[in-house]
């Protein structure tokens, strides 16, 4: 774990394998194209599921560095929310009801505290699936896990405005009851249905249930600072689904997996590539106080600039 003072303001990347993440190379790009001036970005790594004064440290030395503009926080957003939401001057909505942090900045003299996967992946799932996506071929959605990612999604999809329409069912597993209970609270909606998993047989059952035309999302974190896949070799996907595997990097086996499939299921295949863009200049926006816009357009040139960084054809 990292935490020096930087000449210029700095942004933290709280992971777990930091220096491996394409925002190493992808920062100093945007900062430039962006016109951020003379800005660095800082990485801190901790193990899964840390001890809670360790995120203590960490919170803490951000709020109390003058240089420390804020942090993007991922993998750890739940345990941190948990041992220092109490250091945070102000939380909004999502992160005080969904329990989680995923952006730290400062605004007014207050450390604040935000929850962004919900912003993330909506606009994430709104540029890969047309509208009316859900009443026009009447698939089911299930998302393996249901950490902050899984939530948003899960929350995004049943009770955010948008125009794919309401899915039938919601389908969503994770290897931990208390995750599951959580989510069913916050959601409280009929079309959510839980399942605590305890191996891949399970999720395999409810992928091998599902209509044609679904959505199927890896939010386990599975294939990239764990390795694995959340679902076994053996299972199938259903005719027409939409894959989504939220990570980009590590060895993503589930979307090998997805892969292997491609043709003979008629699959349609994204990882976490878009979802890597949004959430990361949300957050920027945040924690250097700049506005940057969700169009189209814009969207394209920061990616655009990302894929050079990164040699990403």
């Amino acid at each position: 774990m990292e935490l020096v003072s930087g000449r210029f303001p700095t942004i933290h990347f709280i992971g777990v394998s930091t220096k491996q993440s394409s925002i190493m190379n992808v920062f100093p790009s945007w900062a430039k194209e962006l016109g951020l001036g003379d800005v660095s970005i800082n990485g801190v790594d901790l193990p899964l599921h840390a001890r809670p004064e360790l995120y203590q440290e960490v919170v803490t030395f951000i709020r109390n560095d003058t240089n420390s503009n804020g942090a993007l926080v991922t993998t750890h957003k739940i345990d941190l929310f948990s041992a220092a939401h109490r250091l945070f001057d102000e939380l909004d909505w999502f992160a005080a009801s969904m329990h989680e942090v995923s952006s730290i900045s400062k605004r007014d003299g207050k450390l604040v505290g935000q929850a962004k996967d919900p912003v993330s992946a909506g606009r994430t799932l709104t540029g890969l699936i047309p509208g009316g996506f859900w009443p026009a071929n009447g698939g089911d959605v299930f998302c393996m896990g249901s950490g902050g990612a899984g939530v948003a999604i899960t929350w995004f999809l049943l009770k955010g405005e948008h125009g794919l329409g309401r899915p039938a069912r919601v389908f969503v597993s994770d290897v931990s009851v208390e995750r599951l209970n959580h989510l069913a609270a916050l959601v409280d909606s009929p079309e959510l249905k839980t399942s605590l998993v305890t191996d891949s047989a399970g999720n395999d059952r409810i992928l091998e249930s599902l209509p044609d035309k679904s959505l199927v999302i890896n939010a386990t974190g599975l294939g990239k600072d764990r390795p694995g896949s959340p679902i076994s070799e053996r299972s199938r996907f259903p005719s027409g689904a939409v894959v989504w595997e939220l990570n980009y990097r590590g060895a993503l086996d589930f979307l090998r997996q997805a892969r292997q499939q491609a043709s003979e299921r008629r699959l349609e295949i994204h990882d976490g590539w878009e979802y890597f863009i949004h959430g990361w200049t949300g957050v920027i926006a945040d924690v250097f106080h700049v506005e940057i816009s969700n169009d189209t357009k814009t969207f394209q040139r920061l990616a655009e600039v990302a894929a050079r960084a990164t040699g990403r054809k």
